[in-house]
């Protein structure tokens, strides 16, 4: 949208959800989603208008996105929405023998064996990546993640705004993380798209950066210190330009001056839409919370240096809920009581208990944060359910549990694992 008619700060959401389509017997991808958006659109075009919701393409030919068709005026409603859309895609599916598959990874996918890419409208923007990037690697081929679009209206908005998703993001791999399986078996870490995702970049090291971005709160400063020059960066392995657009910055969230919005990007998907938007709720109520400076100032914010912010994010993408945070000025930022150090899932505790206290809204998404609150983000859950050096069968079983919770809007609830 044009400056004239952008939203201004929380007048509007966009929510994109990616998901994995897997066969519904061993739960291998399936590279047919332009197969499924053909039946449902009737053309290869990457988007299908569904009304309210949308869905689109992605890089990889296994993954179908489901978006909000435009800015939702409300983050109410919406999971129910993108529910119905699920099963409607498992509908067209079933016949194929395929699913719709959530969480952040495919647990045992082999990324250099199995990616296909996108081949029909704007595959030479994919050719690109791969060309390079090489997209035959977890770090493209095998990573689902929901992005949250936050709008605003000028330059003054901008920079509070940015200023205060920054303080959010290494907070979020507390609540969100969803991606302990890789190779068919765990990787050590909760959080393993996020910590694929830091590098898969890496011949550009300007594409990503340290994920956290720089200090930079006006549109001029960040396209002269981020955007430029991550395109000439590009140049000299993109002459074309194909990449030269801000989609190319891969930051955990990123100024789409385009459409008015910063879009967050370092949330892993959940198991089923009931989750993915109380995620995003909790998100949303604290970034609002920090641009209204109910705890700090936005001078304060704008002060925080992206590398010590990415020290906290790494905590986050290795422990996740249990990723103790032990910067006292950082806890602070938040009102939490005066200790100087926190679990990450202390620290979310506390901002859901008051911002329930303080919105009676909220509470549509108090039922999914206390299964993620009090059982563990959904990696721990998925830890738990299949152990610490689970089997092929083992995978499939918990995987195939995560499929149902897809299709019938439920929780992950973990049970022990066997012998």
């Amino acid at each position: 949208m044009s400056e004239r008619e952008a939203l201004h700060l929380f007048a509007g959401y966009g929510i994109e959800l990616e998901y994995m389509l897997a066969g519904t017997g061993g739960l291998d991808v399936r590279p047919i989603a332009d197969e499924l958006l053909l039946e449902a659109g009737g053309t290869f075009n990457d988007d299908v208008d569904r009304g309210a919701i949308a869905w689109s393409n992605e890089l990889a030919l296994h993954v179908v996105e489901l978006k909000t068709n435009g800015p939702a005026p409300s983050l109410a409603g919406l999971a129910a929405l993108f529910q119905g859309e699920i099963a409607h895609i498992n509908g067209l599916l079933a016949p194929r023998g395929a699913q719709v598959l959530p969480t952040a990874m495919h647990p045992w996918m082999d990324p250099i064996g199995e990616l296909e890419l996108w081949p029909h409208e704007n595959d030479v923007v994919y050719r690109t990546f791969d060309r390079i990037f090489d997209c035959r690697g977890h770090g493209w081929a095998n990573l689902q993640s929901m992005h949250v679009n936050l709008p605003f209206a000028d330059d003054r908005e901008f920079g509070a705004l940015h200023a205060a998703i920054r303080l959010v993001l290494p907070a979020i791999p507390g609540l969100a993380a969803s991606s302990p399986f890789a190779d068919g078996k765990a990787t050590g870490l909760l959080d393993t798209r996020l910590d694929i995702y830091r590098s898969n970049a890496r011949r550009v090291p300007s594409v990503t950066g340290h994920v956290i971005p720089e200090r930079v709160f006006t549109r001029r400063d960040y396209e002269a210190a981020i955007l430029e020059r991550i395109y000439a960066d590009l140049a000299p392995l993109d002459p074309e330009g194909v990449l030269r657009h801000e989609w190319a910055n891969a930051r955990g969230c990123i100024a789409r001056f385009d459409r008015m919005a910063i879009e967050i990007r370092v949330i892993d998907v959940q198991e089923c839409p009931a989750a993915d938007l109380a995620v995003a709720a909790a998100v949303v109520a604290a970034v609002r919370c920090l641009v209204e400076e109910h705890w700090c100032s936005s001078e304060a914010q704008r002060r925080w240096d992206e590398r010590e912010l990415s020290a906290l994010l790494l905590e986050g993408v290795r422990d996740a809920d249990h990723a103790v945070l032990d910067n006292r000025r950082y806890l602070q930022s938040f009102g939490y009581p005066e200790r100087g150090r926190a679990r990450a899932r202390d620290l979310w505790q506390h901002l859901v208990e008051s911002l329930l206290a303080h919105d009676p809204c909220f509470g549509e998404w108090a039922a999914p944060l206390a299964i993620i609150l009090g059982q563990g983000c959904l990696a721990r859950r998925l830890l738990a359910a299949a152990g610490p050096r689970p089997s092929r069968e083992t995978l499939r079983e918990v995987y195939g549990r995560l499929a149902g919770c897809a299709a019938h809007g439920t929780l992950f609830g973990a049970r022990s694992h066997g012998p």
